[in-house]
């Protein structure tokens, strides 16, 4: 169910902060926002990690590290290695990026052995970590969208999520995550992508999604009440 309140909104939210220029003040403050918000998670990349892991230990704050970030690029065995570094330093969640290429080209085994990589050495912790893979739907055809769904889910991804949101191409849309929600069975959708305010945010959420990465959460949180009484 989409969340009625303030509080379960937050609860919806990958507090995210992806500048590649932050510094350990903004990742000391970025915490500090999500706990006091009480967002879902911190998601950082992985020069920060064990930093928020540190700071958020105990507080019911999930650490959301990413691999293969932003390209999908990197040979498989470097994105294992990567995530399983970042869960070694704390993460509790890794969201990975797919291999593009594969899906542009619709090759079903690579892509299929590149999440499943990454997946077994999220699988091989205790308590397991839970993993995301990101997509980019918006350079992506709808048949393109529904294989990587159904290859994600089939290696046992946690989440099939739209986007990094870090390039030119379109974010979250309601509609491919409404398509995406359609696709799957037993695996969920992040909505990431230029959400920056309440009313996108709980666009996709009534779309599908269950968990929305953002960096302007604290406004989507505050405009909450405002959004809700307009409609």
């Amino acid at each position: 169910m989409p969340p009625t309140t303030r509080e379960q909104l937050a609860r919806c939210i990958d507090h995210s902060l992806l500048d590649p220029f932050a510094v350990g003040a903004d990742i000391e403050r970025h915490c500090a926002e999500a706990v006091q918000y009480g967002f879902f998670g911190v998601c950082v990349l992985g020069r920060w990690v064990e930093t928020a892991a540190d700071i958020l230990h105990g507080k019911g704050i999930a650490v959301v590290g990413v691999a293969g970030f932003p390209f999908g690029t990197n040979s498989t065995k470097i994105k294992a290695a990567e995530a399983k570094e970042l869960i070694m330093a704390g993460a509790d969640e890794i969201d990975m990026v797919a291999d593009l290429g594969a899906i542009m080209e619709g090759d079903a085994r690579r892509l299929a052995e590149d999440i499943a990589t990454v997946h077994r050495e999220c699988r091989a912790m205790r308590p397991a970590v839970l993993l995301k893979v990101i997509i980019e739907s918006g350079s992506l055809t709808d048949e393109q969208i529904v294989l990587t769904c159904r290859v994600a889910e089939h290696v046992g991804a946690d989440f099939v999520k739209t986007s990094t949101g870090l390039f030119g191409v379109t974010g979250a849309t309601v509609e491919a995550v409404r398509l995406m929600k359609d696709s799957l069975t037993t695996c969920r959708v992040k909505a990431a992508g230029g959400i920056r305010t309440a009313r996108q945010a709980m666009e996709m959420l009534h779309a599908g999604a269950e968990r929305i990465g953002a960096s302007r959460s604290i406004e989507i949180v505050e405009g909450f009440t405002s959004e809700v009484s307009q409609q």
